[in-house]
């Protein structure tokens, strides 16, 4: 198989695995497909902590503090309540913990509840790590798929009616979000305005894979993502960091040890052993410098 380190800029973003066989054009989807999909279960992840700690989202026209909690935080001296109170409302059990933000409800989920979801925050959080290039653990489709349905699964359990519509996280689950005009907007991949490149060359849609590495499937290439018409990224260092920084240790010690040498100018070495021009004579004799030696 063919391993693909897929990067943009200098981030490294996950690890492709595909066959040298394959036609570009369907490279360009499955990268489009498998970026894409990792940041919208990065995003769901981040939803899903803020549904955790603070509850559902309220409406637009609800977001913010009414005047009861302005009041009581200027009795607070401007500081809201950090105390979780565990309550009953509409026959769901919630700890309160209100919003800083006012955005949302602040009907916190009990820590058995937490403790459902977070499980599977974390599992989708590995899935998607930067950590798995190193591991040399490709990301695959069917695992973005399985981290969604566990998180949907999560949240149906906990909220068994359903999320509002308005609520963040179902509209990741759904599908269904608007990110026009957000950062998040402009990390999206659209396939008419991205280019693949490697070793100075862009990826054609209308050759194959081998095309441009050959036939070898025992392949390892960086692929960089690059916006469409904007000339290729630039070029990768000749060495990692790491070795980068072993190298400048190594000259770093040499320096040090010349600077030793430089400083040592007397004579005191030809008193060592290495330095007596009849060693070699007196190791032959069996003398050695301390005397003649005999055999039992």
């Amino acid at each position: 198989m063919v391993f693909l380190h897929v990067k943009r800029g200098d981030d490294s973003l996950f690890l492709h695995e595909t066959t040298a066989s394959l036609s570009v054009k369907t490279l360009y989807e499955d990268i489009i497909l498998l970026n894409n999909g990792r940041l919208r279960l990065k995003r769901l992840i981040e939803a899903c902590k803020d549904l955790i700690e603070f509850g559902p989202l309220k409406p637009d026209s609800e977001q913010g503090y009414s005047e009861e909690q302005l009041d009581e935080m200027v009795k607070n001296g401007g500081e809201k309540k950090t105390e979780k109170i565990r309550k009953q409302i509409n026959g769901r059990e919630v700890l309160i913990n209100p919003d800083p933000t006012g955005r949302r409800c602040g009907e916190a989920m009990v820590e058995e509840m937490a403790t459902v979801v977070q499980k599977t925050l974390d599992d989708a959080e590995t899935c998607i790590s930067q950590k798995n290039v190193k591991l040399n653990k490709p990301l695959r489709l069917p695992q973005l798929k399985d981290c969604f349905d566990n998180i949907r699964g999560a949240i149906t359990i906990v909220y068994p009616m359903g999320l509002p519509e308005w609520e963040t996280v179902r509209e990741i689950i759904e599908n269904n979000e608007d990110l026009s005009g957000s950062v998040a907007s402009k990390e999206i991949l659209k396939e008419n305005e991205t280019a693949l490149w490697w070793a100075g060359k862009e990826f054609l849609p209308e050759k194959v894979l081998s095309d441009y590495i050959g036939k070898n499937e025992k392949t390892v290439i960086i692929l960089k993502i690059a916006k469409k018409g904007q000339g290729p990224p630039v070029k990768e260092p000749p060495l990692t960091e790491e070795a980068q920084k072993q190298l400048m240790a190594y000259y770093y010690r040499k320096q040090e040890e010349h600077k030793k040498l430089e400083e040592n100018k007397d004579d005191e070495y030809v008193n060592s052993a290495w330095a007596n021009p009849k060693s070699l004579k007196a190791a032959f004799s069996g003398i050695n410098g301390q005397g003649i030696t005999w055999r039992p």
